[in-house]
């Protein structure tokens, strides 16, 4: 198996995986219960990890923690409109 395949398989499963929690939030409009603080962790980090793929030139890392800084920064923006209304 070609790595880099394997790597954008991998990276694409782990993207995916706070897409379940966005689509619930966005649907319930209530995000009470979802700590802003761990999801600045979350993007902080990930956002170091498409710096470091880039550095690298690794397309696989950059790719899958890109998707996922934009899927944790549309979570965030989430939280912050839903726990104003509330």
């Amino acid at each position: 198996m070609n790595i880099e395949l394997l790597g954008l398989i991998a990276g694409g499963i782990t993207s995916i995986a706070m897409m379940p929690q966005l689509i619930k939030v966005i649907k319930e409009k209530n995000a009470k219960d979802i700590s802003v603080v761990m999801l600045l962790v979350l993007i902080t980090g990930l956002s170091l990890w498409v710096w470091y793929g880039i550095l690298q030139d690794e397309l696989p890392i950059i790719l899958s923690n890109g998707f996922s800084v934009l899927v944790n920064l549309t979570l965030l923006v989430c939280c912050i409109i839903f726990k104003k209304k509330n």
